[in-house]
């Protein structure tokens, strides 16, 4: 690793171990930002990966303008395909495709996307681990030496030693059970990975299907990469076996039912309840270990992106902190950064995900119907302008959003257990 990333005083704690500036858990694009913003700064970073690179994640592979703008200098996305058309309809009816002049929103990979993020963290000096899975973090105890230290306990026993701790361990996230993150919004999405004919990709190029569900709060999604069709359905938890339905019908009515998909598989998505901390101690959490995504579209690599940097930038003054007071300080001015910006975005997504649930086929007839909602949803997947600014900046939309959700209302979904959804905590993809 470079020198220049030596920091004097915390090469070594007391016994010779070495000390890192910052540890980053988990290397998706949390992680991998994370690690990217504090490496930049100068700072010793270990970036910890218990799967090894690259690796598949369930996930739309979408990225959108928020998402582009959080990136790297230099980084060139790997994109499967550029969308500048939206067919919508609702549960199979109503197919109406909107046309875009300017291109939307791109499709990625997640392993090629994730594994090149992680190359980037690398160039700018962090250093990788992967194939080891975190089992706890200690701020307090015999394996901490002092008070400026957090220890992170490897399966297996090893210690390794902290200034800072950055969670980006996932939605199930043993970081984020450390720091306190409590949820409110709990979704199960199911996917499918369907190559196909060369005939029906090219049907397919250049436009995704975006279909409103049969249950409360649900959509499907078909994602173009190539020779594959990502095809997916997300809903809330707790209707595990609706959801397999969903997705079966939807992959049937698309015609799609006589390729077999090269991977299937399911993954929970955890949204935050707005009183949840983003920090404890030195340890911070971001991406989906924080429950940080849009209640809506749960859409997360956009908010796991840009809450990573932040993650990583404050990470860097909490290392430098020489006292909890000073510590709780840095750790304030990131809960603060969240939520001035990726947290109106969230607030703002959940009453939207309010009034869908009630009122799907008025959002259907806005988009394919009414110029200004289309034109929004192009500014927005375009990052020209956000959830939160189109509601502050457009007197429509804000009267729109206070007729059908006056004030912020809660789903009523639970982190409980529910017998038929997805097999294991996580995810399984088989």
């Amino acid at each position: 690793m470079s020198g220049e990333n030596s920091s004097a005083d915390d090469v070594q704690a007391d016994g010779g171990q070495r000390v890192w500036d910052v540890v980053v858990v988990g290397a998706g694009p949390a992680g991998a930002s994370a690690a990217y913003a504090a490496a930049v700064a100068g700072r010793r970073v270990l970036l910890l990966e218990k799967a090894e690179l690259p690796r598949y994640k369930t996930c739309g592979g979408g990225i959108i303008g928020p998402s582009r703008d959080a990136l790297p200098p230099g980084f060139e996305l790997p994109f499967k395909d550029r969308v500048h058309a939206v067919t919508f309809s609702h549960n199979g009816r109503f197919t109406r495709t909107r046309r875009s002049k300017q291109m939307m929103f791109g499709l990625i990979n997640r392993p090629e996307f994730d594994q090149q993020l992680v190359e980037h963290a690398q160039k700018a000096g962090a250093e990788l681990r992967t194939g080891v899975a975190v089992q706890r973090v200690e701020q307090h105890g015999s394996a901490v030496p002092d008070r400026r230290t957090v220890a992170v306990v490897l399966q297996g026993g090893e210690t390794l030693l902290a200034r800072a701790v950055v969670g980006a361990d996932g939605s199930a996230s043993r970081i984020g059970a450390h720091v306190g993150v409590k949820v409110d919004q709990v979704d199960l999405g199911l996917e499918a990975e369907i190559p196909v004919p060369e005939t029906v990709a090219e049907d397919w190029k250049g436009r995704v299907l975006i279909d409103w569900g049969p249950m409360p709060g649900s959509y499907g999604w078909v994602f173009p990469k190539g020779d594959t069709l990502t095809v997916g359905v997300i809903s809330a938890r707790g209707e595990g076996a609706a959801t397999k339905r969903y997705l079966e019908d939807f992959i049937a009515r698309l015609g799609l039912a006589g390729f077999e998909p090269s991977i299937s598989s399911g993954h929970l998505t955890r949204c935050r309840a707005d009183d949840s901390p983003l920090s404890r101690g030195r340890v911070l959490v971001c991406g989906d270990a924080a429950g940080l995504l849009e209640p809506w579209t749960r859409e997360g690599i956009s908010f796991a992106l840009r809450s990573g940097r932040l993650a990583g930038e404050w990470a860097v003054r909490i290392a430098e902190a020489h006292d909890a007071v000073d510590t709780r300080r840095q750790a304030l001015n990131y809960a603060f950064a969240i939520k001035a910006g990726l947290g109106v975005e969230m607030s703002v997504g959940k009453r939207m995900l309010a009034v869908f649930e009630r009122r799907p086929g008025l959002f259907h007839a806005a988009l394919t119907g009414f110029r200004p909602a289309w034109r929004a949803f192009k500014e927005i997947t375009q990052g020209r302008t956000s959830l939160g600014e189109l509601i502050r900046s457009h007197p429509l939309a804000q009267r729109a959003l206070t007729t059908f959700a006056p004030v912020p209302v809660a789903t009523g979904r639970t982190a409980e257990a529910d017998a038929d959804d997805t097999d294991s905590e996580d995810s399984v993809t088989s």
